[in-house]
């Protein structure tokens, strides 16, 4: 599968950790790790949300996070910290997942809690 993206955790705007971050075209893939590595993917098609973060030093040294939340049993929520262009990678993400879900025939449910759902019933 051909590589969209890929960056490392950046420290003080520097790529000198060893957790590393590639986007491929159906996938996510965070892998961490020197002596022992873990490698965990998320499916694209299987992302609900993805939220970029940018605190003050983050804005210093040109990085951000991207809070990833996806269906995903092991990462429900997935953080993609301190990456360069975090601004542009969130877009390219966000377009990749749609194409995902359009390509598997995938759609997002969205559902009303129980008081939501009551209020509207007390209302008719």
């Amino acid at each position: 599968m051909a590589v969209l993206w890929q960056d490392k955790k950046r420290i003080c705007g520097m790529p000198i950790s060893f957790t590393r971050y590639i986007l491929e075209e159906d996938r996510l893939i965070l892998n961490e790790g020197l002596i022992k590595s873990v490698e965990n993917e998320i499916m694209l098609y299987r992302i609900q949300d993805i939220t970029l973060v940018r605190t003050l030093s983050a804005k210093l040294f040109g990085v951000g996070t991207l809070e990833v939340r996806s269906s995903d049993k092991t990462h429900p929520v997935l953080l993609i910290q301190n990456i360069k262009n975090a601004t542009q990678v969130k877009r390219t993400l966000s377009e990749y997942v749609e194409k995902e879900r359009d390509r598997r025939r995938v759609g997002t449910h969205e559902f009303i809690g129980d008081e939501g759902f009551e209020e509207g019933l007390d209302e008719a």
